[in-house]
């Protein structure tokens, strides 16, 4: 039980006697875990993890955690917001740790081998799935299983677990992204084109699906833009990059062309295809 009148007079009187600099730490202690009970209770854990800047959440989380080691939730936090912030390095090493504690589930194993994925730690986070029983079916471990089976080039595979993935959430665009990317990279253009027209019908303001389905379309010989929504800016960026597919399959006089509508295009000046338009030209190109 504190004393005001107490805490009153060392305030007011002699600094340096003890007791009452004991006094005055233990409240700040005190203050530092009812904050973390408050914060719990009006839900700012969740809100740290979906808003704001990251680093911030990567700082209240450690910050927290120094106050109550060892609570699960708030180390799986720390993990989050080291995967949002892209200290992806720490992040694996923080999910490593939740993995490690008593109350770990096999999500946060699933966690842990997408930190190590994005820390290009790809045989480390295979094992880590492989580890996991297979029947705990969620949408991230189906993805991450499609991109470890990707990167072994085993194509049917992938495309099984990318299906599957798909179907185990209700915002399938970032996984259709990816499948219709490794489709590509394949050699696959037409097919890749179909997944990535399937991923803007999800989420018609993802620029990287743009970019993606452009590319895709330049891969087949086909250098229009497709009818999509896009700001003044995006199309430009869309236009040099037909262009460079253009080029990149030797046709150089309408690359440049495409080069010269992105310059127009683009609201500001336009960096990267003045360059492209330069080097072409001073390569003797027409």
């Amino acid at each position: 039980m504190r004393h005001p009148i107490l805490v009153a007079l060392c305030i007011a009187g002699a600094l340096g006697l003890s007791a009452c600099d004991k006094e005055i730490d233990k409240d700040a202690v005190d203050r530092d875990f009812t904050d973390v009970n408050v914060i719990d209770g009006t839900g700012l854990n969740e809100v740290m993890l979906t808003s704001g800047d990251p680093a911030a959440a990567v700082n209240y989380f450690v910050r927290a955690g120094e106050i109550a080691p060892g609570r699960i939730d708030l180390m799986r936090g720390l993990g989050k917001s080291l995967v949002r912030a892209k200290r992806n390095r720490e992040a694996a090493r923080a999910w490593a740790e939740v993995v490690a504690h008593e109350e770990s589930t096999d999500e946060d194993k699933v966690q842990l081998a997408d930190a190590l994925i994005r820390d290009n730690q790809w045989e480390q986070a295979e094992k880590v799935l492989t580890a996991i029983p297979p029947t705990h079916e969620t949408y991230l471990r189906y993805r991450l299983e499609a991109m470890i089976a990707d990167s072994h080039k085993q194509w049917d595979k992938a495309d099984s677990f990318y299906e599957i993935a798909s179907g185990l959430t209700t915002q399938p665009a970032p996984v259709l992204n990816n499948w219709g990317y490794s489709k590509l990279s394949r050699g696959d253009a037409s097919g890749a084109e179909k997944l990535f027209y399937e991923t803007l019908r999800h989420d018609p303001g993802m620029f990287t699906a743009k970019n993606n389905l452009v590319l895709a379309r330049g891969a087949q010989g086909n250098y229009t833009l497709p009818v999509l929504d896009m700001t003044q800016t995006e199309r430009a960026e869309l236009l040099h990059t037909l262009a460079l597919s253009a080029i990149k399959r030797g046709d150089t006089k309408t690359g440049k062309g495409l080069l010269e509508d992105a310059i127009e295009t683009h609201p500001q000046h336009f960096e990267a295809a003045a360059t492209a338009l330069s080097a072409l030209q001073n390569g003797g190109a027409s």
